[in-house]
C-alpha cells in the first residue's frame, strides 16, 4: 500500500505545461522542502541531493507519451553518504599485553 498517491490530469497549454515544468525544474534545483502548486493546491516534498530517473516515450495509435519520473528514498539514512570510518580506539585500561 502506498503511504501517499497524489494524481492530477488536466489539459494545459504548452506555455502552461512549460511553467509546471519549470517550477518542477527550481524544485529540484533547490533541493530539501520543495514546494509544487497544482491547480488551487499545493504539494510539499522533501527533496534529496541524490535521486533516480527514469524518462520513457511511446508512439503509437496517433499520439505521443512523454513520462518522466523520479524517484528517491523517504529513508533519509538512504540518503545520506556514508560515515567516513575511524580507527579503533582503544581505552588505557583493556589494553592486552602478548609475551
Amino acid at each position: 500500500m502506498k503511504d501517499l498517491k497524489f494524481e492530477q490530469k488536466s489539459s494545459l497549454s504548452r506555455r502552461e505545461a512549460a511553467d509546471q515544468l519549470s517550477a518542477l525544474a527550481e524544485a529540484l534545483r533547490q533541493g530539501g522542502d520543495g514546494e509544487l502548486r497544482f491547480g488551487s493546491g499545493t504539494l510539499s516534498l522533501q527533496i534529496p541531493d541524490e535521486l533516480r530517473t527514469e524518462i520513457e516515450v511511446e508512439v503509437g495509435d496517433g499520439q505521443i507519451e512523454l513520462e518522466i519520473e523520479l524517484k528517491w528514498s523517504t529513508n533519509r539514512t538512504e540518503d545520506a553518504p556514508a560515515p567516513a570510518k575511524r580507527p579503533a580506539r582503544r581505552s588505557k585500561g583493556s589494553a592486552t599485553r602478548t609475551p
